[in-house]
């Protein structure tokens, strides 16, 4: 494994300082949110693991704001015959800051709800219940042969979250419940013309939101869109840092996720003139939960919940848990909210991970100067002159200049505004932005080699190795992805795919 990096050969050019002054607006990283809490580890159903949040870059969308709350990671294809509902006891939130105040002012809120409809066939004489999800091939929102159904309602919330509720309905029905496809049980089940791919695409709902205009939302599985060495970052960065950026070992190449995706319009997100907003999801479950000792014949085991919401799952920057939040604290920073990020300062002003590094590769000497104010201004109150709020209180949140033109998917540069990309990373998050790349160089320095010490605290003498362009050496870029709602990629087949996504 090599242990030294070189010194960075001076200062950047000017026009690379310049772009890399509006580039980094992230903590320090490691792995995306895969169980990165001790206690949300034995709750799959409830684990955020990305977060998006960019203006909508589908040809005649660019007046939209697109945000994805992936949830339950590391699902195998595979994975039956239950699959990967998502959990209808529990509240899946999207907030929005949109005053730089550190609260929620608007609050999307999801519910989910599985019914079955138990299929039997005759045996022998019997009519007996078959053990599937399915009794036949599916191309259709909930045809006769589906055995389970997955559904789920939206409200939306102005103030804080626990506030008055306001249903968002279907535009073309006026419900306000909407179907949830199954996940892609394998390719002989979803046989139909354009198998899975267009089964999928029936679930997208235009939606009617109170007090705005109409919107979109998609909630079903998807291929996991992140990609990310992560088993050699956690064997104590068990790879060459300073090696290619792509053809690296993906992890998550196999595995798919299920995605929270709402379309909104901008208007219907910001407040006065302001354009940046701020975002962040959780998952919150009832204080207390009774199993049932002895299921009753014919019924599913199932639980009596009561209680006020307890929050359980946070994400809004990628990374945060893993690698900027102590082991001790983890289950604390779930819990919280933006308002009291204060209690995990220490975090960001003297961080854990650039030392680590330097202790695993000697040369990569880490920043000296504390408090680390360049990853205060990076992490806690957005870039200046890219996506702080006028008037910021400082936390974490992914946040999102809504005045910036959307760039095409095929004009979109992976490293986003470090390379001149001002619709990207760190100005929110696309799925074709490399996080990982941009947030090791931040954590080892790159805003102090801008040697502006009125915003960062810091100058390139600070930071030896600031200009290192480190990688994980795992490539991802807008091309993985479609250039239309919801985004993601179909996500691979339990059987018959051959391993790939169709």
């Amino acid at each position: 494994m090599p242990r030294s990096l070189p010194r960075p050969r001076g200062l950047l050019p000017a026009a690379a300082a310049a772009s890399l002054l509006l580039a980094c607006a992230v903590p320090p990283a490691g792995a995306s949110s895969h169980r990165e809490g001790p206690f949300i580890a034995s709750m799959p159903k409830v684990d955020a693991t990305d977060l998006y949040l960019f203006r909508s870059y589908e040809a005649g969308r660019a007046d939209y704001v697109t945000i994805v709350a992936n949830y339950q990671p590391l699902q195998d294809p595979y994975g039956g015959p239950n699959y990967f509902s998502l959990d209808a006891n529990a509240l899946y939130e999207i907030h929005v800051d949109n005053d730089g105040d550190a609260k929620e002012d608007l609050s999307f809120q999801f519910r989910f709800k599985e019914t079955t409809r138990d299929i039997a066939l005759d045996v022998g004489g019997k009519q007996v219940a078959i053990p599937l999800v399915q009794a036949g091939a599916i191309d259709a929102i909930n045809p006769a042969v589906q055995n389970r159904r997955e559904t789920f309602t939206i409200d939306v919330v102005r103030g804080d979250r626990r506030g008055t509720r306001q249903p968002l309905t279907n535009a073309s029905t006026g419900s306000a419940e909407f179907d949830k496809p199954l996940d892609h049980i394998g390719t002989k089940t979803f046989s139909g013309q354009g198998g899975y791919g267009a089964y999928a695409a029936k679930f997208v709902h235009t939606v009617a939101i109170p007090g705005c205009q109409p919107g979109r939302v998609f909630v079903g599985q998807r291929k996991d869109p992140f990609a990310i060495a992560v088993g050699p970052i956690f064997d104590l960065i068990n790879l060459n840092p300073l090696g290619a950026t792509t053809g690296g070992r993906d992890d998550l190449a196999d595995k798919n996720v299920t995605a929270i995706v709402l379309e909104v319009p901008i208007a219907c997100l910001t407040r006065g003139a302001d354009p940046v907003i701020g975002a962040w999801t959780t998952a919150s479950v009832r204080q207390a939960r009774l199993v049932d000792g002895t299921p009753r014949p014919g019924l599913n085991r199932t639980t009596q919940q009561g209680g006020a919401w307890t929050q359980v799952s946070r994400l809004g920057m990628p990374l945060v848990n893993e690698v900027v939040i102590g082991l001790k604290d983890k289950d604390r920073f779930n819990a919280s909210k933006p308002s009291g990020d204060g209690q995990f300062a220490d975090y960001v002003t003297n961080p854990t991970l650039p030392a680590l590094i330097q202790t695993l590769f000697p040369s990569a000497l880490a920043p000296t100067k504390f408090p680390r104010q360049d990853l205060v201004a990076a992490f806690l109150t957005g870039v200046p002159g890219l996506n702080r709020p006028t008037n910021v209180t400082p936390s974490e949140m992914l946040r999102l200049n809504t005045s910036i033109a959307p760039v095409p998917a095929a004009q979109q540069q992976t490293l986003g505004v470090l390379a001149g990309d001002a619709a990207g990373f760190p100005n929110g998050r696309r799925p074709g932005d490399d996080v990982v790349d941009a947030s090791l160089r931040v954590a080892m320095g790159v805003l102090c080699t801008l040697n502006d010490p009125a915003k960062f605290g810091c100058v390139a003498g600070d930071a030896p190795a600031g200009g290192a362009p480190l990688t994980d050496g795992v490539g991802i870029d807008a091309t993985r992805f479609s250039s239309f709602f919801p985004y993601l990629t179909t996500p691979l087949p339990g059987a018959g795919g051959g391993g790939a996504a169709q």
